[in-house]
């Protein structure tokens, strides 16, 4: 029988709650000037448009960074 007391380090996957959604919304909108400032360079070096706009880069970045919010 396993003893599930004991703190082994596993955790159940949650399904993200009101406030994940709150902190991604606010990382987005904080990411999108820096996301857009970041194509528009890559658009002057490269001289050709990147596959994701600043958008997409944005919502990577916020979805990157607010999980490891709640990262326990």
């Amino acid at each position: 029988m396993s003893d599930y007391t004991s703190g082994s380090g596993h955790h159940a996957h949650r399904a993200p709650r009101a406030e994940f959604y709150v902190y991604f919304a606010l990382i987005f909108l904080v990411a999108i000037p820096f996301a857009l400032a970041a194509w528009v360079v890559q658009v002057a070096v490269n001289r050709a448009l990147p596959v994701h706009g600043p958008l997409a880069r944005a919502w990577r970045e916020a979805g990157t960074i607010t999980p490891n919010i709640f990262r326990p």
